[in-house]
């Protein structure tokens, strides 16, 4: 791979129009800003990029309790963390950098666009940190928190068990109090990413358990710091804790990150919080790596259009419908013919569209933390499960699309976009399927909040359409707009009366639900970026560009305007199929 032919490029002046155009950043000046994210680009690009596909023929080892990196993963971890990267937003009184969300974002998107597996590790030990911060002990805080943050030990969720899967009420691992103020952890876990590997010194096990005579469910769960080892007499963290790794998953993708089975047998573990609360511990690590999976979809859809975009420019294949386009060729590019174009254009969409919720979302998660905002948090809360499950779910359109562009080549291994494919099939499953984040979205953070949530956000849309109801040149979108911000309410009332009379109705409709409000979603920030994008070339057009609009290239302005039309006259039409197919109801579900 040379530079001139990159394995994949950082859309920084997207990211770039996000941070600078379609938000304030307060708080921290956005040129630092653009030169972390360029740096984290830089890094990405050429240590990220170039191993993903050696990476995934190599894999992890198991022998002798102890999992073993690829190579180059272990080193490329062990440079990501030395670097700093680790804690770009974590408090600076642990040893992090203390920057906004908005921009921890943009970097997670780049890091799992050009190396799924990498990118795990680095989000699970930042998501167990924030549980510990939230709920840990001082001791614990100040014992933990540097070293996960430095990178030098990282962290791990615990939560499933081969029987129960994502009903945790269901876990059977017990935790015993012990004559020092600990507990004896006991039991086995399954499906735990990077449970055991060589790149850092310790790894520190976040574990679901239930104490004696605890409450059945998920009110009798508490949670648990389990390191990997502790502290010999001497003061070296060497000491084995009964903590091993009895098996690695043969799967089917992510191959660099090992996914662990783990005994805990008479484990040393310290309480998080209080017992029989560890949901809400738990839950506070599992919300962001929601987010962070949303932007792994984004990453998906991101990657998946560049490598397609790249392949449609080169490939030849027939001649165009309207003529030839390529003289000098016995066929031409195949990026001429429309059906490709209708392919790279989704991806695009996705692409730049979910990257636009992802940094709302982010700029929610800021606001909450600084200010504790209720209104953020009920809107952050509601827009998780969208964000999670719908940018999932079209990231995995997106490399399916890639396959589709590559034709037969998508389907070896030589092009790389099969890779694609198989890494983020598991962006759908982890951190709850997209089932989940549908009943989550539906029956807790829509009627469980008597839409209350639905109403704050349906309510911006409103209020952008109706700012902007002399804007000609965007008419079409904003009138649109505006019918979905009445049918979205309607709609949720209809499947409320309905689910009063029967639960069921909730379950039957909820994944059409999830993905209408994906589309609905993703069309209020098409049309606030086109809007954005139109007023920063009439400033041009009429000379009153500020010092900020006059480094946004005109070509990249006028595109956007293009891509939310695309959006909204081939996408968002989706919407009606999955209003139609969520409103039959449960009785057509009933016959299997």
């Amino acid at each position: 791979m040379t530079d001139t032919n990159p394995e994949y490029l950082a859309p920084l002046q997207d990211m770039h129009f996000l941070l600078q155009e379609m938000q304030a950043n307060t708080d921290t000046n956005n040129e630092d800003l653009l030169f972390v994210l360029e740096q984290a680009a830089r890094f990405a690009e050429r240590e990220l990029a170039p191993i993903n596909a050696l990476g995934d023929s190599q894999g992890c080892t198991l022998k002798d309790g102890q999992v073993t990196l690829p190579p180059k993963m272990k080193a490329a971890f062990q440079s990501y963390a030395q670097a700093g990267w680790m804690g770009l937003s974590m408090p600076e009184q642990w040893g992090g950098q203390d920057l906004p969300e908005t921009l921890a974002a943009c970097v997670g998107e780049i890091l799992t666009a050009a190396n799924h597996a990498f990118s795990m590790t680095p989000a699970l030990t930042m998501s167990a940190c924030r549980a510990i911060m939230g709920y840990g002990t001082d001791e614990l805080k100040q014992t933990y928190l540097s070293k996960m943050i430095a990178g030098t030990w990282t962290g791990t969720m615990c939560m499933t068990e081969s029987h129960c899967g994502s009903d945790l009420g269901l876990i059977r691992s017990s935790a015993q109090p012990t004559s020092d103020g600990h507990y004896s952890i006991k039991g086995n876990k399954i499906f735990i990413s990077a449970g055991s590997q060589d790149a850092s010194d310790n790894i520190i096990h976040l574990v679901l358990a239930r104490v004696k005579d605890a409450p059945k469910g998920i009110k009798g769960l508490s949670l648990f710091l389990v390191p990997a080892k502790l502290q010999d007499d001497s003061g070296q963290w060497i000491a084995p804790n009964q903590v091993s790794c009895i098996g690695i998953e043969e799967k089917m993708g992510i191959h660099a990150n090992p996914t662990c089975s783990m005994a805990f047998e008479g484990s040393t573990g310290y309480l998080i919080g209080k017992e029989n609360q560890g949901i809400n511990a738990m839950f506070a690590m599992m919300n962001e790596m929601r987010l962070g999976t949303a932007m792994q979809g984004v990453g998906l859809s991101e990657r998946s259009f560049q490598k397609s975009l790249s392949y449609a420019k080169d490939r030849t294949q027939m001649r165009s419908l309207s003529g030839v386009k390529a003289k000098d060729k016995e066929a031409d590019p195949i990026i001429h013919h429309p059906d490709v174009r209708r392919m790279l254009l989704t991806q695009k969409v996705f692409a730049q569209g979910g990257r636009a919720l992802g940094q709302f979302c982010a700029q929610l998660l800021d606001e909450t933390q600084q200010d504790g905002s209720k209104e953020s948090q009920m809107l952050l809360d509601m827009l998780t499960p969208i964000a999670k499950g719908f940018c999932t779910e079209m990231g995995l359109e997106s490399a399916s699309h890639a396959i589709q562009i590559h034709g037969g080549h998508g389907f070896v291994k030589e092009s790389g976009v099969e890779q694609l494919y198989r890494d983020g099939r598991i962006a759908t499953l982890y951190e709850g399927t997209t089932g989940i984040q549908a009943l989550d979205l539906l029956g807790r953070k829509v009627l469980g909040t008597q839409g209350k949530s639905l109403m704050v956000f349906t309510k911006m849309m409103h209020t952008l359409c109706k700012e902007n109801e002399d804007n000609q040149q965007q008419a079409a979108l904003l009138t649109e707009l505006k019918k979905y911000s009445k049918q979205w309410p309607e709609l949720t009332m209809q499947l409320g009366g309905k689910a009063m009379k029967n639960p069921d109705e909730v379950g039957a409709a909820s994944f059409d639900y999830l993905m209408y409000s994906g589309y609905v979603t993703l069309a209020y920030f098409w049309a606030r970026m086109a809007i954005t994008s139109q007023q920063l070339l009439n400033s041009k057009r009429d000379g009153k560009q500020t010092a900020k609009s006059a480094t946004v290239n005109e070509e990249f302005l006028k595109g956007k305007i293009a891509n939310a039309t695309f959006y909204f006259e081939r996408i968002l039409p989706r919407a009606e199929a999955h209003r139609l197919s969520m409103m039959t109801g449960w009785h057509n579900l009933q016959n299997i």
